[in-house]
């Protein structure tokens, strides 16, 4: 009942944002789409009439209505038997519609990400992500008044947008509920932090990832208090649901480094890591997997839609990569 629930939350939010007006205009070339959700599991399941009812619900009144056809050509586009690429570069958008669905359907303050990624000839050139949870440190902001209304807001959100060559770019997304000029109403250039030593860096990893499987485990000793982490100790961020919100921790600056494992019996998604990429690089950091290697995003060259890194995912400020592979291929060749 859980995956079923997941699955409809995502097909909710898949549907909502591609029959939005703004997503005809971004997709203006009538690109390929690779998404996470596809029409066989709701022909498969018997899900037209709830999903439909849950996304009229949803609906503005701008926005058309949503009949059975029109729900499963929606998800269908963004199947994997909707189009084939073939071995040549291809251009295509990548959407999740919602990463870390069990943190969405747990309410309160969990952290998870909407995202798009545009890739053209291979390459990725555009990305934006919504965390509607993500909060901020007021303590900076520059009246008593400003601080005061960010109080009462139950999270002020994140918008992330990175463009190759232009790099990444956040803004609140309470600031766009605002009608008064009094706030802040620009974007903000995003920069990786400047962590040189790898017992001082704040890291992030997969929460079903035990401290004992990570892979510096046999150089530190993990805590999850910052204070206490000394020379032979690294500090692991309070988990968060997702891949992307942990990108997003890495491109603001909030963490040094992502470290995410490859499992035998779990295929690495692209969704889960298009967005994140760009944004990371544009900010000044480092995407390679365990041995160096850049991702290879047509390593799937059907579907578009399952990535192969050797080992798993390193994301790292830069100034720590190659310090971090040296440690995983130690580990590995100890093995």
């Amino acid at each position: 009942m859980d995956g079923l629930l997941k699955r409809m939350t995502r097909l909710r939010s898949q549907l909502q944002i591609l029959g939005c007006r703004l997503w005809s205009v971004w997709n203006w070339a009538n690109c390929p789409l690779v998404a996470e959700e596809d029409s066989a599991f709701v022909r498969s399941n018997n899900l037209e009439d709830p999903v439909v009812k849950a996304v009229t619900r949803q609906a503005s009144a701008e926005d058309k209505p949503w009949t059975h056809d029109d729900v499963l050509k929606a998800i269908g586009g963004g199947g994997k038997e909707a189009f084939t690429f073939g071995t040549k570069p291809a251009t295509y958008w990548v959407l999740d519609p919602i990463d870390g669905t069990r943190g969405f359907l747990k309410g309160s303050e969990a952290l998870y990400v909407i995202s798009l990624a545009l890739v053209v000839e291979g390459e990725i050139v555009l990305g934006v992500m919504g965390c509607p949870n993500w909060q901020y440190d007021s303590s900076n902001e520059f009246t008593t008044e400003v601080q005061e209304n960010r109080k009462n807001l139950a999270g002020s959100g994140i918008i992330m947008i990175a463009h190759i060559g232009c790099g990444v770019w956040t803004k609140r997304l309470s600031d766009m509920l605002y009608a008064t000029t009094k706030m802040i109403n620009g974007w903000t250039r995003c920069f990786v932090d400047g962590c040189c030593l790898i017992h001082e860096a704040r890291i992030c990893a997969p929460d079903s990832q035990s401290s004992d499987s990570f892979p510096l485990s046999t150089t530190f000793s993990a805590t999850t208090i910052a204070d206490s982490a000394g020379n032979n100790q690294i500090f692991l961020l309070p988990t968060c649901c997702g891949s992307l919100c942990k990108y997003l921790m890495v491109a603001s600056g909030r963490a040094a480094v992502y470290i995410h494992r490859a499992k035998v019996q779990t295929s690495i998604k692209i969704w889960d890591h298009a967005v994140g990429i760009i944004c990371v690089l544009e900010a000044g950091g480092k995407v390679t997997d365990w041995k160096g290697s850049q991702v290879d995003l047509a390593a799937d060259k059907d579907g578009r839609r399952i990535i192969y890194p050797s080992g798993g995912i390193l994301v790292t400020n830069g100034n720590l990569h190659d310090q971090i592979l040296d440690k995983i291929s130690s580990v590995s060749s100890n093995v």
